[in-house]
């Protein structure tokens, strides 16, 4: 395989795709970070420009107006933008800007009133979060040391670290020590435009939100370390003397802190999770008086982002199965009793992003970044049960849509009686189809609708004929957390067997040729796609995207440590355990499967080490294995071009491996695969 593919016209094809979603360089094509103003009048969103094919994505702040439609471009700064959020009296604006640049996001605040934007002194560390006081007059910030890492969900890349200027001889040196990456609080106060750190001693602050106008709660670990993030706790802290009591100390995960406008009342999210910022569960109300913690009845829906509309009543959305969901709460107030209303659900438009979140408008309404496998995310409204477009940015997306001939819901028993549920995508030729099997990530995370122009790997997959399996097996999320923790110490064992018995359902069903399956897979569906390669002779090519491969060198390598020893519920000290029983390097020796291994070398989350000695395992095994690894990428190849040569590298692989036998209505083309498949 040759290193460079920017000539070959599968490369072409899938820079072609990317290009084709805007008319002009300058078009939003990503919509992040929704926030509606106080007063229901316009809402605020980052926007992401497409540029040309070759030059970074950049970010920038917006403004929606809700009756006119009308977008408007907040700033004038060069510089990349996020996080846009209005104050409860709309008079300001608080966004984040890397002014100073390599990603060293500080606070900016914008003037509503003259529409001029202010400064403030740049906190030691990079803003990663920002939370108005109910009264407007102090923003809080969490701010992450430079050098601590980014969430797996942002690349899993450690942040830019301050060096000192030395020989290039000079050696690293690691003692353990890494108080770099500790994450503290800071307040800017709006009147006295000061900025100060709040003295809180060995707390390393995850999430934080203002808990009335005088009180903070946050979840906290006593490490500053990735892995601590799994066994965090809920703190109360005074942000004048920085002192701290525990409020909760949960069994799981914790995530999405919101406090009721008075700050008596706290909702969060609590769930088994895989990573850090990519949480769905149960929804928990807190009594900031008495500590009291309880679960909320939300309908058996994985709840996935949470707001206060008033001091007793909540919106809420997540999913359910197919479904993604808008829900009320309403608390108890001694007239009415204590309810829970599904607003709206759908199963063919879900939310953007690793789950939906919603930005509630003060009559019950809500505003989402909606998408689907043939609808291009756009800004959508929920009113009285129905969904409105209010704004969509794509102004092709013909190309993208029509390579999809149906999309079908998925059901199938797996060999213990259980339910599972899958996605397939049908291209437009005769059945059975070759298929590729997809797996997500996670485990705990889902397949839900999602627009396939970011994924043009899929894309180009369908519009030569290949059919897409996308099993949620047992693990993943939407499905309750007894769902869920039953991967807990069982990786690779009937989470696997779900997705083989998916294939064989689709196999009788007529739908795949059981004698052309592919499989793929991005982290965790990275692990799944080398472990069943190991495990199953069925598959005509794999290709394995940033995976763990090894247990005991993930443990040791990876800053998610503890991730292994919650999932696998074992140790490596145990000789002989599941450290070394659900590795598929252990398995190696079984595969036959051409395989391709794609990593990023700035991954902290599954380091590159863990491809590439999988990749060497089959070599040493006399299978045919490619490995690819992206220099300037961390857990996910999310940079242009690297994103376009990723996309051409999948295709051109399962083409190669797994070929469809060609017809006028695929168009396979046979020049690209020849010319990729060379020896580099």
């Amino acid at each position: 395989m040759q290193r460079d593919i920017r000539q070959t016209t599968t490369f072409i094809e899938a820079q072609r795709l990317y290009l084709e979603q805007s008319i002009s360089p300058e078009t939003i094509h990503e919509i992040q970070q929704l926030n509606v103003s106080s007063d229901d009048r316009t809402a605020l969103f980052t926007g992401v420009y497409r540029n040309e094919a070759g030059s970074p994505a950049v970010p920038h702040i917006f403004q929606l107006d809700l009756k006119t439609s009308q977008v408007n471009r907040l700033t004038t700064n060069v510089c990349h933008e996020k996080l846009p959020v209005y104050s409860p009296n709309g008079e300001h604006i608080a966004f984040l800007s890397d002014r100073d640049g390599s990603d060293n996001f500080q606070l900016s605040v914008l003037d509503t009133r003259n529409n001029t934007t202010i400064r403030p002194p740049a906190a030691a560390g990079w803003v990663e979060n920002i939370s108005w006081s109910p009264n407007s007059l102090a923003i809080l910030l969490t701010v992450a040391g430079h050098g601590a890492d980014k969430g797996s969900g942002q690349g899993a890349v450690p942040s830019q670290q301050c060096r000192e200027e030395v020989p290039d001889w000079i050696p690293d040196v690691n003692t353990g020590n890494e108080d770099y990456r500790w994450r503290h609080l800071w307040i800017y106060d709006i009147v006295s435009k000061n900025l100060r750190k709040i003295s809180t001693q060995d707390v390393n602050v995850w999430e934080a939100v203002w808990c009335g106008d005088r009180g903070i709660v946050a979840i906290t670990s006593e490490q500053p370390g990735e892995e601590a993030w799994y066994s965090a706790t809920l703190q109360y802290i005074n942000p004048l003397t920085g002192t701290t009591h525990t409020l909760h100390t949960p069994s799981n995960q914790i995530a999405y802190l919101c406090a009721s406008p008075s700050g008596q009342t706290l909702a969060l999210v609590s769930a088994i999770s895989s990573d850090r910022g990519v949480v769905a569960g149960d929804l928990l109300l807190i009594d900031i008086n008495t500590h009291l913690a309880r679960p909320i009845d939300s309908h058996n829906v994985d709840i996935s982002c949470i707001q206060w509309l008033s001091e007793s009543r909540l919106i809420m959305a997540g999913h359910r199965g197919f479904e993604t969901l808008v829900l009320h709460h309403q608390l108890s107030d001694g007239f009415c009793a204590e309810t829970t209303t599904e607003v709206w659900q759908s199963s063919e438009i879900s939310g953007s992003g690793h789950y939906t979140k919603v930005s509630g408008l003060s009559g019950g309404d809500c505003l989402l970044i909606a998408e689907g496998f043939k609808r291009a995310p756009e800004i959508g409204r929920i009113s009285s049960g129905r969904y409105h477009r209010v704004k969509s940015f794509y102004q092709s997306i013909q190309q993208q849509t029509e390579v999809i001939d149906t999309i079908k819901k998925i059901t199938w028993q797996a060999s213990d009686g259980l339910e599972i549920q899958g996605w397939l995508l049908r291209p437009k030729s005769s059945q059975p189809h070759p298929t590729v099997m997809d797996m997500h990530g996670g485990p705990v995370w889902q397949w839900r609708p999602h627009w396939l122009g970011r994924r043009l790997h899929i894309l180009m997959l369908l519009k030569r004929g290949y059919a897409i399996f996308m099993p949620n097996p047992r693990g993943s999320s939407g499905r309750g957390q007894d769902y869920c923790s039953r991967v807990l110490g069982d990786l690779g064992g009937a989470d696997s067997r779900d997705c083989l018995s998916g294939l064989d359902h689709l196999v009788d069903a007529g739908f795949t040729d059981a004698s052309r399956i592919g499989l793929i897979g991005h982290s965790y569906g990275g692990y799944m796609a080398a472990w069943l390669i190991g495990q199953d002779q069925r598959f005509a090519a794999a290709v394995v995207s940033a995976p763990m491969i090894n247990y005991i060198s993930q443990h040791l390598l990876s800053n998610i440590s503890h991730y292994v020893t919650l999932f696998l519920q074992d140790h490596y000290k145990n000789i002989g355990g599941k450290y070394l029983q659900r590795s598929p390097i252990t398995y190696a020796h079984q595969v036959t499967t051409p395989t391709l291994s794609l990593c990023g070398s700035l991954d902290r989350c599954t380091p590159a080490a863990e491809a590439i000695q999988f990749h060497h395992a089959l070599l040493e095994n006399k299978v045919k294995s490619v490995l690819v690894n992206y220099p300037l990428e961390g857990h996910g190849i999310k940079g242009i071009p690297a994103m376009l040569d990723y996309a051409t590298r999948i295709v051109a692989w399962i083409s190669e491996h797994n070929p469809v036998t060609p017809t006028k209505a695929i168009g396979s083309d046979k020049k690209t695969d020849s010319c990729l498949a060379q020896s580099s």
